[in-house]
């Protein structure tokens, strides 16, 4: 965050006045100096920097996740809630692994879909 540093040049200003402004301006400077310098001791702590990476990680694949749902006009946004109740009922009811094999096999019978798909586009 860079202060600016405004100069006036009214001959209006008496010699105490300018003296003051410049104090103010000296002040808001070292402000911003020791801002700065707790910023960086701040953000070079491991777990601050274990979070910018995490954040970074997340954002970065919920945008690989959004460019893969935009052709189908929904979005990250919209589905998690939908996804956050479902996963607190199989938690809930501890069907982790049945859910898990479930997913497997969906995603298995997409891939062999897909596959198969292709395979006829490519004979005709």
């Amino acid at each position: 965050m860079e202060s600016e540093i405004v100069a006036i040049n009214e001959p209006s200003l008496s010699l105490a006045e300018r003296k003051a402004q410049l104090v103010r301006q000296g002040e808001f400077y070292r402000v911003g100096v020791v801002h700065a310098k707790a910023q960086v001791q701040h953000t070079a702590r491991p777990d601050a920097l274990f979070h910018a990476a995490v954040d970074h990680a997340a954002w970065a694949l919920r945008s690989r996740v959004d460019s893969l749902l935009s052709p189908t006009g929904t979005s990250v946004a919209s589905i998690l809630p939908y996804a956050l109740t479902v996963f607190k009922f199989l938690r809930h009811r501890r069907m982790g692994k049945v859910a898990l094999g479930v997913v497997v096999a969906l995603a298995g019978a997409g891939v062999y879909l897909q596959q198969r798909r292709k395979r006829q586009t490519a004979f005709e």
